[in-house]
């Protein structure tokens, strides 16, 4: 039997992880989340996930460096950062973009550990 549930999530009463995104909708194999605001700053730590993530801008510029790369994102661009990628975003003006994670990262909390 096919599973006929729908799923409606309002980021306005989304929960928020421990990095500032919120989580939206989730499956079991590709999950949502949302950057909202975020200000400029000190680059973020590079890290690692043991996850995918597609990503678009909303609104406001950020630069991410992956693996030696340097990726200029605006409003309106998408960018993948692939699995155990070694990477870290440095929000240039205020930022918002919602990404897609597959497998979801909130799940066994890969948005808070590092591989």
């Amino acid at each position: 039997m096919a599973d006929t549930s729908v799923k409606k999530v309002q980021a306005s009463h989304s929960p928020a992880g421990s990095l500032g995104q919120k989580y939206l909708a989730s499956g079991k194999r590709v999950a949502m989340r949302l950057w909202e605001d975020e200000n400029p700053g000190e680059p973020k730590p590079e890290t690692r996930r043991d996850y995918e993530t597609v990503g678009f801008v909303i609104q406001g510029r950020a630069r991410l460096h992956l693996e030696g790369q340097t990726v200029e994102l605006e409003q309106g661009d998408c960018w993948v950062v692939p699995e155990g990628a070694a990477h870290h975003y440095e929000i240039i003006e205020p930022f918002s973009a919602v990404e897609a994670t597959s497998p979801p990262a909130r799940i066994h909390a890969r948005d808070e550990g590092l591989i």
